[in-house]
């Protein structure tokens, strides 16, 4: 991309407009910098980009036409603000940062999107480059805006989990290998319906030609139904089935056919990362990496090792015979159902936050089946109380902040429960972020 004498929007000053932002200016842009915070509330390096040239517009501020050429919009910006409908009625483009950094980048892309899954998916295929010798860039959603670090990447491929908000401002955006992990309803205030919803993330694959992969959960209806959308072959994963080349388990044993081979990886035993759930993921990230050319005898010590991620039912501590687990990452009710199933000890849940439009009903109804007691907190509690209530369940507890319900959670514990943070909503009432949520939790059960 040539962006020398370019004029460029850039909407919102978090991580990937500033990393957007300095991208475009290093390249001779000239660059318009809008969030919707006031100049207080915005993060230093603003400051820096103004010295660099860029003019700033904040709180209500705007500017009185529309002179820029091409728009980039952050993940977290809503679509319908002022500043985003006088671009698309001056029909100027508008792209996300994964779609600038997809233009800017020299090296094929990994993509991983889903509802549930894709960070645990994404690190894993991650790790099994590492393994294998694979120099990769990992990526995206996942916390590292790439168009920060593609251009100066000298490696084999770039690894990058996908958001539904970042893949709706994706245009040309063509993965090698898309990987497409489920689908259940989440983020319906974002994108208007559970349709909508479905068209953002199938945007993973919609460039894709025959030379490309799509790797499919064969288990789930939606993605199931997706390899008839894709152009390129389809790699299925699945526990129940064997459709034709992908990973599969069979008698308690993942094994895998690919290009005329086939065998057995691993038992499912041996997969450190448990749960129904993430015996999934590991086969996704399998598929991925022979996608990838990953010879299968390197695939299970890498299975057998990979420890999972941060704020995804995190291992904290155990004190007095009771196990806290930080899932913050758990923001939609699917998320925190598949929490609930990895356990079967006695749980405490900790549930709240900002709600995404999700009907809490069918969580509670298994709530009910594996909680003593549910303890509700932030913006949303009245709907979660809502749901218990409808449910017929009784054992739940008001919190008035976040710290008061860990507090709580501590003194209803006895020893051989589990206290699980896994709140089925975002996180932004409270917290920046739902990293930030999971820190904080951390910080009170090690005090």
């Amino acid at each position: 991309m040539n962006f020398r004498g370019q004029r460029l929007l850039i909407v919102g000053a978090g991580k990937s407009g500033v990393a957007a932002a300095r991208y475009a200016l290093a390249h001779g842009a000239q660059v318009t910098l809008f969030d919707s915070k006031e100049r207080e509330a915005l993060p230093r390096e603003v400051g820096e980009l103004q010295r660099f040239g860029a003019q700033l517009y904040c709180g209500h501020a705007l500017p009185q036409r529309v002179d820029w050429q091409l728009c980039v919009v952050s993940p977290g910006v809503p679509p319908r603000i002022p500043i985003l409908n006088m671009t698309r009625e001056a029909k100027v483009e508008i792209i996300s940062e994964m779609e600038l950094a997809y233009r800017a980048a020299r090296h094929p892309f990994v993509a991983v999107t889903g509802t549930n899954g894709k960070t645990t998916v994404t690190s894993l295929i991650a790790y099994i480059c590492e393994r294998a010798g694979i120099k990769h860039l990992l990526g995206g959603n996942i916390g590292t805006p790439l168009i920060g670090a593609v251009e100066r990447f000298n490696g084999s491929v770039i690894v990058a989990e996908l958001s539904s908000f970042q893949l709706e401002g994706c245009s040309s955006f063509k993965p090698h290998i898309a990987v497409y992990l489920n689908l259940t309803p989440d983020h319906l205030d974002r994108h208007g319906d559970f349709a909508g919803y479905m068209a953002a993330k199938e945007r993973v694959f919609a460039q894709q030609a025959a030379d490309d992969y799509t790797v499919l959960n064969y288990d789930d209806e939606h993605t199931r139904a997706a390899a008839a959308k894709s152009a390129a072959r389809i790699i299925w994963f699945s526990c129940s089935e064997q459709a034709g080349d992908g990973v599969y388990l069979r008698d308690g044993q993942v094994t895998y056919r690919f290009d005329g081979k086939q065998g057995i990886l691993l038992p499912a035993s041996g997969i450190y990362i448990k749960g129904r759930h993430n015996l999934q993921n590991a086969m996704a990230a399998a598929a991925a990496a022979l996608c990838l050319g990953v010879e299968p005898e390197r695939l299970a010590p890498a299975l057998a090792e990979f420890r999972g991620v941060e704020h995804r039912l995190e291992f904290v501590l155990e004190r007095d015979g009771v196990t806290y687990v930080n899932d913050s990452k758990g923001t939609n009710p699917d998320s925190t159902t598949q929490a609930l199933l990895a356990y079967e000890q006695p749980l405490i849940l900790l549930a709240g936050g900002r709600g995404k439009g999700a009907d809490f009903r069918p969580l509670m109804r298994l709530i009910a089946q594996k909680c003593k007691l549910l303890i509700i907190y932030g913006e949303c509690w009245r709907d979660l109380k809502d749901a218990a209530d409808d449910c017929g369940y009784a054992a739940y507890q008001l919190a008035e902040g976040f710290e008061q319900a860990v507090r709580m959670a501590q003194h209803s514990a006895v020893a051989g429960d589990v206290v699980l943070l896994s709140p089925a909503c975002a996180s932004w009432d409270m917290f920046s972020d739902y990293e930030e949520r999971g820190r904080v939790f951390k910080k009170l059960v090690s005090e």
